[in-house]
């Protein structure tokens, strides 16, 4: 016996673990629970997709499986690839805005001294030239 089941994994191109729970019921039924978890996202909100639920007998689950799990699965993949992209623009957008302020409060302080280096100076000039020492000044 050979089947494409994996080849049919494969295709769907996830990103993340698929995690498949088969349960028989007492009806000659299958209830099957798809979840895809991608552990590399580091949005916490991965953790609110729910598992997609499907029932059916061997036969029906034989002949829709893939046309009822693929989209939903490759959604579900996407989103949380484009949630780790965003979470990554977010870390790098706050680096980058301490950086900046960094700068800005360096170059304040560099300011700063230099206007305090300024007006010493200033003042020492105006004391010598109070004491009449217009050379020094």
């Amino acid at each position: 016996m050979q089947t494409n089941f994996f080849r049919q994994i494969a295709k769907m191109n996830l990103t993340g673990d698929l995690q498949l729970t088969i349960r028989p019921t007492q009806d000659n039924c299958f209830v099957i629970s798809v979840l895809l978890n991608n552990e590399q996202c580091g949005d916490e909100a991965r953790k609110l997709i729910p598992p997609l639920n499907l029932r059916g007998t061997a036969e029906d689950l034989d002949n829709g499986f893939f046309e009822n799990v693929a989209t939903p699965m490759q959604t579900a993949s996407g989103l949380m690839v484009d949630m780790d992209a965003y979470m990554k623009q977010v870390e790098e957008a706050k680096k980058k805005s301490a950086m900046e302020k960094e700068k800005a409060d360096r170059e304040k302080k560099e300011k700063e001294a230099k206007d305090k280096k300024y007006n010493e100076a200033l003042q020492k000039a105006q004391e010598l030239e109070k004491e009449g020492k217009y050379k020094e000044a």
